[in-house]
């Protein structure tokens, strides 16, 4: 009885975002949809900029990686990580190889989304982060990959924390060229 509440609950969690459509014009086969606990995300990738690190996204998420992990790290005013599908605290990558950094001039402002890595600029793997705000220190400095398009509200509902206590997460990350 618990087990089928608890499954109802992260239905009635995602379902609205589920009813909504995509934005129009996009390029689906370069668009993911994040389904969280707080609702639905869409980014844009921007193959354009990152291909290598754009396809490392579109490949997690369609051998399901990405699928209930949490925000490991929400810092106000700053940034929501997640994407370790491997020991969900940020510690963590796939089990492919590191990705080369593909450094852009796109600025560093709400709503991009970036490649988390180590103090190695060729050190991202998973993990991505999607900014609340401006954070010109970042700028050349990490690979972007791509900008929310749709649900920046969602992201602002994200519980806080580094780490945070009981996480927010993305129940079902999918390209968007994929959903039925």
């Amino acid at each position: 009885m618990i087990r089928i509440l608890a499954f109802v609950a992260a239905l009635l969690c995602v379902a609205p975002a589920i009813a909504q459509p995509l934005p129009a014009n996009l390029d689906k086969a370069n668009a993911i949809v994040i389904d969280t606990t707080k609702g639905r995300i869409v980014i844009k990738l921007r193959n354009d900029l990152a291909p290598q690190h754009a396809e490392r996204i579109k490949l997690l998420a369609r051998e399901g990686y990405y699928n209930n992990v949490p925000f490991h790290r929400v810092i106000e005013g700053f940034m929501a990580q997640t994407g370790d599908g491997k020991n969900f605290n940020g510690t963590g990558g796939s089990k492919y190889p590191n990705l080369p950094a593909e450094f852009s001039n796109v600025p560093y402002k709400r709503g991009i989304v970036g490649m988390a890595r180590t103090s190695d600029p060729n050190s991202a793997n998973s993990q991505f982060f999607i900014m609340f705000a401006e954070g010109s220190s970042l700028n050349g400095k990490y690979t972007v990959i791509g900008e929310v398009v749709a649900g920046m509200d969602v992201v602002d509902k994200i519980k806080r924390g580094e780490p945070v206590a009981d996480p927010d997460k993305m129940v079902k990350v999918q390209v968007a060229s994929d959903i039925k």
